[in-house]
């Protein structure tokens, strides 16, 4: 189907109205919207999908690609290095974070992060904060402040890529545990995957 009309937009559409169109779409149809009903969130969840493919379609059709972002592929991105890299935003509090994660020191990162007061909490903050929880093994909060890294700013790549990878890996694990039968349901795992699932809800890239 064509992208723009996925999205209820037209070819000659500016970037701008291309980003809020897809953050009215994400709002709309974010699946805990749906928490009181799981058939309307997973169809919630199955409509998600289809935007973030158009949304994927029409950036890579605009930038030529040029990020090397592939939905499909983590390529040689890994848990390890979420956030090990430099920072973009001018806070310099930011790159001192990621050093700690770098250095393995999630104590001092979070009190780093901490020192940031909540109405200067930028996606950056999210993104990081992600990041330390996700080291730590703790996916489904990873993934919460991941998420709204992604839709505070759309347009970046490495918050779109660290969550489209941790979605991958949970549907892998998904399958994997459905394939054994439902009596390995109550596993922690396999709740975290179907958690993750239920929020899936991609977010924008670059």
């Amino acid at each position: 189907m064509d992208p723009y009309r996925i999205l209820g937009l037209s070819p000659d559409c500016t970037n701008e109205e291309l980003k809020n169109a897809y953050r009215n779409l994400a709002k709309k149809y974010h699946p805990d919207n749906y928490a009181s009903d799981p058939e309307l969130a997973n169809m919630a969840a199955e409509k998600m999908k289809e935007i973030n493919s158009a949304y994927d379609e029409i950036l890579k059709i605009r930038t030529g690609n040029k990020t090397g972002y592939n939905s499909g592929s983590t390529g040689n991105y890994t848990y390890s290095n979420a956030g090990t890299g430099r920072s973009n935003n001018k806070n310099p509090i930011y790159n001192q974070v990621r050093q700690a994660i770098n250095e393995e020191n999630f104590r001092r990162a979070e009190s780093l992060l901490s020192s940031i007061k909540p109405q200067d909490r930028e996606a950056e903050w999210y993104f990081l904060h992600g990041c330390i929880l996700l080291r730590g093994g703790y996916y489904f909060d990873a993934l919460k402040y991941i998420e709204t890294a992604c839709q505070m700013d759309p347009e970046n790549p490495e918050y779109r890529q660290v969550y489209q990878m941790v979605m991958n890996q949970a549907q892998s694990y998904s399958q994997q545990y459905q394939a054994q039968g439902e009596g390995d349901c109550e596993s922690g795992l396999c709740r975290i995957c179907c958690a993750m699932q239920a929020i899936s809800c991609c977010c924008g890239g670059r």
